[in-house]
């Protein structure tokens, strides 16, 4: 398959998985478009394995440590595909073929994306062990960081191998997760009613996690304080714009934003 077929197959599968993030990466440049796509469709195709709702937890747990493993080397794509093959009516094709998203990412930052990818799917099938149970503020940290807080770590290092761009370790960590909180209120009740999972601790009340929500959205901000490069603050600016009006619209008793919400929000921000 030549490039340009990957490339366009690729955003072509980033359309149908993200509602959040296909819009912002298409308004960056192309070598930023194919490092945060290549990102977003290798992280995408492991938390597939680990939301499905039928597959056995414990092939779950395998797939993921498995693949952490393969991601700490240079990729062997005919391994993964033949431990995935046996899986291929469950799995859904961004999973199946994540070696073809690695293929689009540039070669300067690839062992980066690989090595996040690792961390995260070896902390998935940490969490997929645990049954997600989480009952304490330091559990939700630990698992929005898992799931969302390395996205913001990760990202800040490809600012800086792109162009420089100097970001706090912190405040990046804070906006994946002040992101994945929103997830957390707009999918709870699905969350409860098709996988049994609460990623609530023990005590708290839905009350608590929108304030959760909005101290991390708030680091979100300050992060966006460190950004100059245009195209890498209008990429970071619309996912947190869309997460707080998610959040206002919950909090008015609605259960999400319109199609047109959704659009004003976007148009406004690029026309800033």
């Amino acid at each position: 398959m030549s490039q340009k077929t990957l490339h366009k197959e690729a955003m072509k599968m980033l359309k149908d998985t993200s509602r959040t993030f296909y819009i912002p990466i298409t308004l960056l440049g192309t070598t930023l478009k194919n490092t945060v796509g290549s990102a977003y469709l290798c992280m995408r195709a492991i938390d597939e394995i680990e939301d499905h709702e039928t597959m056995d937890p414990v092939v779950k747990q395998q797939l993921l440590r498995t693949t952490s493993e393969l991601l700490k080397e240079p990729f062997n794509q005919k391994a993964y595909e033949e431990m995935v093959a046996p899986y291929g009516d469950l799995l859904p094709e961004v999973t199946m073929r994540l070696g073809d998203w690695l293929l689009i990412c540039p070669e300067g930052i690839l062992e980066t994306v690989q090595e996040y990818t690792s961390i995260m799917a070896a902390g998935m099938a940490d969490w997929v062990e645990r049954d997600w149970f989480i009952e304490s503020k330091q559990d939700l940290d630990d698992y929005t960081y898992c799931v969302a807080g390395l996205v913001g770590e990760m990202l800040a290092k490809i600012w800086d191998w792109y162009d420089g761009t100097k970001t706090s370790e912190e405040l990046a960590i804070g906006y994946g997760r002040g992101l994945q909180a929103v997830n957390i209120l707009r999918n709870q009740e699905e969350d409860f009613d098709e996988r049994g999972v609460r990623f609530i601790p023990k005590g708290w009340t839905r009350e608590d996690v929108f304030q959760y929500a909005e101290e991390n959205l708030a680091l979100g901000d300050a992060y966006l304080r460190d950004l100059s490069t245009r195209r890498i603050k209008l990429f970071s600016k619309i996912p947190l714009a869309l997460a707080k009006k998610t959040l206002e619209t919950m909090q008015s008793g609605h259960e999400k934003m319109t199609r047109e919400e959704v659009e004003a929000v976007v148009e406004k921000i690029k026309n800033e």
